[in-house]
Order: C-alpha cells, then sequence, then structure tokens
C-alpha cells in the first residue's frame, strides 16, 4: 500500500466513523464541568489503584525480604 492509498484509506475510516479527534485526547483533563458525584467516583478509583499498588509492593517487599533471609541463611 503506497502512502496516499494509506492516507486515503485513513481519511475514508474516519469520515465514515465520524473520528475528528485523536483517541489520545480523552486521557487529558477535561475542560467541561463534572459532577461532584463523578469527581468523588473519580477520586474512590484513583485510591482504589493506589491501594492495590501499594498491596502489591508490599507484597514484592514481603517476597524479597524472604528471598534475602534465605540466602543468608
Amino acid at each position: 500500500m503506497s502512502d496516499a492509498e494509506y492516507e486515503a484509506a485513513v481519511a475514508a475510516f474516519l469520515r465514515t466513523k465520524g473520528v475528528t479527534k485523536c483517541p489520545t485526547v480523552c486521557v487529558v483533563p477535561t475542560q467541561a464541568t463534572v459532577a461532584e458525584a463523578d469527581r468523588a467516583a473519580y477520586r474512590e478509583h484513583v485510591a482504589a489503584l493506589e491501594r492495590a499498588r501499594l498491596e502489591k509492593l508490599k507484597l514484592l517487599h514481603h517476597i524479597v525480604s524472604d528471598a534475602v533471609e534465605v540466602v543468608r541463611g
């Protein structure tokens, strides 16, 4: 597929699917007004992710500490 054919195929896809922005645009903070309930739900989601990350880190620390003890004998 030539560059011109590729560009034409992408343009046709964008026209038919109605995509006007790169999907990565969705990952930046919005400029819209967000309801407090949604913001609270998002904060809880982020907190849950952080709790899970810390729990994994704690488990990893425990595993490494046990391995060091075995090596030290």
